[in-house]
C-alpha cells in the first residue's frame, strides 16, 4: 500500500511538472501595444493597460495561469507602423511575449499582425477598425475583438439613411482606416437608396478642418459623414459647431465615435448624434459593475477599446488554462471553439478571426436627459451579431473554406 501511495504521489508530481513545462519560458507574457501619447491615447492608452491588468486579477487572485506568473508589459507605437512592427519583433524574439493586445489604429495592427504571423505568435486586436484585418489581411493567429468598419456602417449609416437623409458627403482621414470606413459606409448608403455626392481627405492626424468642412457645407449634402476617429473626430465636430453646421439642415454623422469623445465634445454639441459601439458602460448591471471598478482607478469610464482589451486578455487566459499550454495553435483552437460570455461581450470567434457579437445603435442624449455623470446614450437598437458581421460568403480571408 505504501509503495502504491508513493507511486501515485510521484506520478502526480511528474504530471504537475509536465504541465508546468508547457508554459514557455515559465511565464505567460502579454504585451499591450497601444497609443500612449497621441491621437488615440484617450480611446486606448493607459486605460488599455489598466484593463489588461484587471483581466489578470479577475482571472486569478495570485496572477498566475497553469501555476506560472502572468506578466503585463506595455509600449507606445505612436500610431506608426514601423515602430509597431519593430516593437512586436523585439517583444516576440527578445522579451518572449506570447500575445500582443489592443493595437489601436489600422496601420499598427496590420504591421504587428504580419510579424506575429511570421513568428507564430498571437495578436488580439481591440482598437483597429478596418475590415481587411479579418478579410484579405486575416491571419490564423489573430482575433479582432470589438468592432470593424462593416459593423459601424451597418449600424450608423443604415439608421441615418432610413431617417430620410439620403445625400452624403465624406470627410475622411487619409490612411487605411479612413478609406475603409468611407468605402463600407458608402456601400451601405447606396444599398439603402442614398447617394454619395462628394468626399474630401484630410491629413492624419489633423488639427484644422475648416477648409474641409466648408467644402462639405457647400455641397448641400444632407449628411457630413466623419470617416475619422479620436481627436480628429472631436476637432471636426467642435469646428463644425463653430461654423454653424451643427443644428443646421445638414447633419454631422461621426462613423466612429467613443464615449471619451462625447465627454470631450460635451452633450450640448453632440446631442442627437447617432453612433455605433460594441460596448456601453451603462447597458446593464454587469457592465456597470465592471465599469465602476475601472472608473475608480482610471477616473474615466471605459471605451469599447478598453472593454475589448479586458475581454480579450481574460478569454486568452481561459484558453491557455483550458489548453494546458500557451502554445499558439492550441490556444487559438480553444479560443475559436469556446463561446464567449464574460459579462461585457457575448458571442463566438469565427474561422476568419472575427469575434461576432451584438453591436449597439446609440443616440447621444440631450443635456436634460442625462441623469448621472457619463450617462450619455440612449440605446436605440441592438444590432444582432449576424447582421453586424460581414457574411463569410463575402469574405476574402484565406482561412475560409469555400464550397
Amino acid at each position: 500500500m505504501k509503495r502504491k501511495l508513493l507511486s501515485a504521489l510521484v506520478l502526480a508530481m511528474f504530471s504537475a511538472g509536465a504541465q508546468a513545462q508547457k508554459v514557455s519560458d515559465d511565464v505567460v507574457k502579454i504585451g499591450v501595444l497601444t497609443d500612449l501619447s497621441s491621437i488615440y491615447s484617450d480611446v486606448a492608452g493607459q486605460g488599455s493597460v489598466l484593463a489588461a491588468k484587471m483581466a489578470v486579477q479577475d482571472f486569478s487572485k495570485d496572477g498566475t495561469v497553469l501555476g506560472k506568473k502572468v506578466e503585463i508589459v506595455s509600449a507606445d507605437h505612436q500610431n506608426k507602423a514601423d515602430i509597431a512592427a519593430n516593437k512586436a519583433r523585439e517583444w516576440y524574439d527578445k522579451d518572449k511575449v506570447d500575445v500582443i493586445v489592443d493595437l489601436v489604429s489600422t496601420n499598427t495592427a496590420l504591421a504587428a499582425m504580419e510579424v506575429a504571423e511570421q513568428k507564430n505568435k498571437i495578436t488580439l486586436v481591440s482598437g483597429a477598425a478596418s475590415l481587411p484585418i479579418t478579410n484579405e489581411k486575416c491571419t490564423a493567429v489573430n482575433v479582432r475583438w470589438v468592432y470593424d468598419t462593416y459593423a459601424l456602417s451597418v449600424g450608423t449609416a443604415k439608421a441615418v439613411v432610413k431617417q430620410g437623409k439620403k445625400n452624403w458627403f465624406f470627410l475622411t482621414a487619409d490612411y487605411a482606416f479612413g478609406a475603409a470606413l468611407e468605402r463600407d459606409a458608402s456601400e451601405v448608403v447606396k444599398a439603402n437608396g442614398g447617394k454619395v455626392v462628394g468626399a474630401v481627405k484630410h491629413p492624419f492626424p489633423g488639427s484644422d478642418f475648416s477648409s474641409f468642412l466648408l467644402k462639405a457645407q457647400a455641397s448641400k449634402a444632407d449628411v457630413i459623414a466623419l470617416a475619422n476617429a479620436g481627436a480628429d473626430t472631436i476637432n471636426s465636430v467642435k469646428q463644425a459647431a463653430e461654423f454653424g453646421i451643427m443644428g443646421s439642415k445638414q447633419t454631422v454623422v461621426p462613423l466612429l465615435m467613443f464615449i471619451s469623445d462625447i465627454h470631450s465634445i460635451g452633450l450640448k454639441n453632440a446631442a442627437g448624434m447617432y453612433l455605433t459601439e460594441g460596448f456601453y458602460w451603462n447597458r446593464n448591471d454587469k457592465t456597470r459593475a465592471w465599469s465602476n471598478r475601472f472608473f475608480m482607478q482610471h477616473k474615466r469610464m471605459p471605451t469599447m477599446v478598453h472593454a475589448g482589451v479586458y475581454s480579450s486578455v481574460l478569454n486568452y487566459l481561459k484558453a491557455v488554462q483550458a489548453a494546458g499550454t500557451d502554445e499558439t495553435a492550441a490556444v487559438m483552437k480553444k479560443l475559436k471553439s469556446t463561446p464567449i460570455d464574460d459579462g461585457l461581450f457575448k458571442g463566438t470567434i469565427r474561422e476568419d478571426g472575427k469575434f461576432a457579437h451584438d453591436m449597439l445603435l446609440l443616440e447621444v442624449k440631450k443635456p436634460s436627459e442625462s441623469k448621472t455623470p457619463w450617462d450619455y446614450y440612449n440605446i436605440r437598437a441592438i444590432i444582432p451579431a449576424d447582421e453586424a458581421t460581414q457574411p463569410l460568403s463575402a469574405s476574402k480571408c484565406k482561412l475560409i473554406k469555400k464550397s
